[in-house]
């Protein structure tokens, strides 16, 4: 049975939310991104490219909400101003002027970045005994995943 968030440790919540919030950040960053390039998207893979960058923002919209209220659920204030998302996030913003294969790949790189970060925060979570963040970050990597794999995919690399 995992521990009540009340029960985890000051300096431990400190590190679970310094995780959350990295996740949270890079995940509002990476979803808007997905957005833009849903909007600019032309070529001969429009219409796959333009369903499946809708299916990531809408995703990562869902899990941004998810990702707050656990930081909320660990007595911490969730952040929510870009200007701080981008401040924290290693993924970077995109003006969506980019040609789809670009566009493919940059997500791609993100969703991997994405899968790094929520694995460093299963480790933090787990040393801690923090069961309901663990499963919240190992759900989000498994999703960042298969996005990547789907976007592999589209640039014919090995899935």
């Amino acid at each position: 049975m995992g521990l009540v968030a009340a029960k985890i440790e000051p300096s431990a919540k400190q590190d679970i939310v310094a995780g959350l919030t990295q996740s949270l950040a890079e995940t509002a960053v990476e979803m808007t991104k997905a957005q833009n390039f849903h909007w600019n998207v032309t070529g001969m893979a429009f219409g796959p490219l333009h369903e499946l960058f809708q299916k990531m923002y809408e995703d990562h919209f869902e899990a941004m909400d998810v990702l707050a209220e656990r930081v909320k659920a660990l007595d911490a204030h969730a952040e929510g101003r870009y200007s701080k998302y981008l401040e924290r996030s290693a993924v970077e913003e995109h003006d969506g002027h980019a040609t789809d294969r670009e566009m493919v790949a940059a997500l791609l790189a993100d969703q991997e970045t994405l899968s790094s970060t929520l694995s460093a925060l299963c480790s933090v979570s787990e040393k801690h005994g923090d069961w309901a963040t663990n499963d919240l970050a190992t759900e989000r990597v498994a999703a960042h995943d298969k996005f990547a794999w789907m976007l592999r995919a589209h640039l014919g690399e090995n899935a």
